[in-house]
């Protein structure tokens, strides 16, 4: 059935896309502020440790930000293709769309785009996302969107990750998202516990905690790579294919996880080596010494003095003459 220029009256409105999730713009607006609270008290530190406490402050805040919002993003895996499909069920009516395969952790998104976007007397612009978490149905939010009356695309790359699909993709990102989201907690409760061993100060411990965050960032890669490595169905519209590669947020990862490898490392290093040079990285070493010099001052015993003015000098001339009576 189809009025008004095909148009189909039994399907919903284009939902609008949203621009960005607000779970991970409320982490970054947090760490942002920590950032600004920082700044602002930067002035009241003395010395040439005001350069190497900013740089800790800064280094700090973004791995935790990494480590957190990582957790929530949808591009860990990726893909883009551009074809002519149809558009929705009982319809021969081709449209010209970019689809979109975002996939995370806790789920995925499918992303439909026209060129141009108003076609069919529509608006094509959908970002549809589907969640496979412990507390999440899959195929109840799939069941959803074909109530919903999803376009066709959409609902094409959705069914290849359901439960009762053969592909056998939602057993393998689910197990693979679970473990990485497992390890990726671990690495933010030992980057809590690094960042407390260098306020307290414990330097060396401090820096294998840092190290264990690195191995359990690098842990969470390693399982997020066996589903991506492992056999897959092909996604088909018409010639075009759909393929996904590694995204953003492996990579920020990645590289997240080697720059805390080589802080730690260079901490023991230097703890071993050199512990003065580190104890200065750390404002432990100038602070210490006024100390020690001011307790030095205060409590060592006044030397003597050697000045003329402190020696009573007495000319001979001025001794007195005794004379020794005989008795």
């Amino acid at each position: 059935m189809m009025l008004w220029n095909g148009s189909f009256p039994f399907y919903p409105g284009a939902n609008g896309s949203f621009p960005f999730d607000t779970t991970w713009a409320i982490i970054i607006s947090v760490f942002l502020s920590m950032l600004a609270t920082f700044i602002i008290i930067l002035p009241g530190i003395r010395g040439r440790g005001r350069l190497f406490w900013f740089l800790r402050v800064v280094m700090g805040l973004f791995v935790g930000a990494v480590v957190l919002t990582i957790q929530f993003t949808r591009d860990w895996e990726t893909g883009w293709v551009t074809a002519n499909t149809s558009y929705k069920s009982f319809s021969h009516a081709l449209v010209n769309v970019d689809i979109g395969l975002h996939i995370g952790l806790a789920g995925m998104n499918v992303t439909l785009v026209g060129n141009p976007v108003n076609q069919v007397n529509e608006t094509i612009n959908y970002n549809e996302n589907f969640v496979w978490s412990f507390n999440a149905d899959y195929d109840n939010s799939y069941g959803e969107g074909l109530e919903k009356g999803l376009p066709s695309p959409i609902l094409y790359v959705a069914e290849k990750f359901t439960t009762q699909s053969p592909c056998g993709m939602h057993r393998q990102y689910c197990i693979s998202g679970h473990y990485a989201s497992l390890t990726l907690w671990m690495a933010f409760c030992t980057w809590l516990i690094s960042i407390l061993l260098f306020s307290m100060p414990i330097l060396l411990y401090g820096g294998c905690m840092l190290l264990l965050t690195a191995a359990l960032m690098l842990f969470s890669l390693l399982f997020f790579f066996t589903a991506r490595n492992t056999p897959k169905c092909p996604i088909q519209f018409g010639l075009a294919s759909l393929k996904t590669d590694y995204g953003g947020s492996f990579w920020l990862t990645l590289v997240t996880g080697l720059l805390c490898l080589l802080l730690g490392l260079g901490i023991i290093i230097l703890n071993s080596v050199q512990p003065e040079k580190l104890k200065l990285i750390f404002n432990l070493d100038e602070g210490k010494g006024e100390e020690e010099k001011v307790w030095d001052k205060s409590y060592l015993p006044a030397k003597p003095s050697s000045s003329a003015q402190d020696v009573l000098m007495v000319p001979l001339g001025d001794l007195c003459e005794v004379t020794a009576t005989q008795l």
